[in-house]
């Protein structure tokens, strides 16, 4: 069954690993759930301000935002408990791996949109 998974940092900005995460995601079947305080909508979708704006659960979370955004938004995300959270390259630091830990999530540190069979770099 496909998953319910947020991205954190989408942007409508095609270049970005953001975008092109929520187009990945979007093109293997799962429900894609944009995450960006400043956005209304990307790629057609509705975009939220927080995970903790979702009404409902979220199976994933994959987080696109510098690691000083991330420990922010990883005490949002411990307390919509999503039990599976993404830390993309250039998103994982030594600190927000720890912060998370310590809020009892046990992060996946690699790319996602790999991880769904898809290549970054052909979208």
């Amino acid at each position: 069954m496909p998953k319910i998974v947020a991205v954190i940092g989408a942007s409508n900005n095609r270049q970005k690993f953001g975008n092109r995460a929520v187009r990945a995601f979007t093109q293997q079947g799962y429900t894609v759930l944009p995450i960006n305080p400043h956005e209304r909508e990307i790629e057609g979708l509705k975009a939220y301000g927080s995970v903790l704006d979702v009404p409902g659960p979220i199976d994933m979370v994959s987080f696109y935002v510098p690691p000083t955004i991330g420990e922010r938004v990883i005490e949002e995300v411990a307390r919509k408990r999503i039990p599976e959270v993404w830390l993309n390259p250039g998103a994982e630091s030594d600190a927000l791996v720890a912060r998370a830990r310590a809020l009892s999530i046990q992060p996946i540190v690699a790319c996602s949109i790999i991880a769904i069979g898809q290549d970054p770099y052909d979208l």
